[in-house]
């Protein structure tokens, strides 16, 4: 069965082994989901040769999680692997709510393989309040004394 077309990728995030000349590649389906994941977390304009590359999750963030939000979201992730993964056929994108207080949205996208015609499921957190867990005594002692 030819694979070639999967193809073959850096690993996201990208990392180096000492025993292998370069970065760590991936290929096949582990390559696809490592372009999943670079996707759903890259925003519009950020990859400067592919402006139009990313999803735009971040536009939602203060958003309430309403049955409008949910398909909306839902929407920017089909919009964003129709247009820029074409290994895959996308079956279904489903967002698991359960964890909204916690801030987290588990995004779970299945699809099928178009080459290979197997079926897969990948979950990406989604997480609302990241970075909001700040201990503000420890960073204001880090500012120098002019501040």
């Amino acid at each position: 069965m030819e694979l070639d077309f999967l193809g073959r990728g850096w690993s996201f995030p990208p990392e180096f082994d000492k025993t292998l000349p370069g970065v760590v590649l991936l290929e096949q389906e582990a390559d696809i989901v490592a372009s999943l994941q670079a996707l759903l977390s890259t925003s519009q304009g950020e990859r400067v040769m592919l402006p139009q590359y990313g999803c735009n999750l971040d536009d939602l963030i203060f958003e309430s999680l309403d049955t409008g939000t949910k398909a909306l979201m839902a929407d920017k992730i089909e919009t964003a692997i129709l247009y820029h993964e074409p290994r895959i056929e996308l079956e279904s994108v489903t967002l698991d709510d359960t964890r909204e207080l916690e801030g987290v949205v588990l995004i779970e996208i299945t699809y099928r393989v178009k080459t290979t015609n197997s079926r897969f499921n990948f979950v990406f957190p989604y997480y609302k309040l990241e970075g909001t867990d700040l201990d503000l005594g420890v960073t204001v002692n880090l500012l120098p004394e002019s501040y």
